[in-house]
């Protein structure tokens, strides 16, 4: 669970994440180091952790998917004993 899983991060989080880094960088060249930085330094970082957010839930999703079909298969085994015995 340590790499981050780029598969759960589709294209369009992505292309977000890149606009509002290209924004960011515009507006420091343009505004230069004031204090309007620190509002677009926070855009840029909601915008991040929102996208990141997603990510994690996306992943946990999937975590918790796998793990119910393994307790489904857990209790059908429980309930059709082999007819062996």
């Amino acid at each position: 669970m340590g790499k981050l899983r780029l598969r759960h991060l589709d294209p369009w989080s992505l292309t977000i994440i890149l606009l509002t880094f290209v924004l960011f960088a515009v507006a420091l060249f343009n505004k230069g180091f004031t204090h309007e930085v620190l509002l677009e330094a926070g855009v840029f970082l909601v915008s991040v952790k929102l996208i990141l957010l997603t990510h994690k839930n996306s992943v946990l999703g999937e975590t918790l998917s796998q793990r119910l079909d393994r307790i489904q298969e857990s209790l059908s085994r429980i309930e059709d004993p082999s007819p062996n015995k």
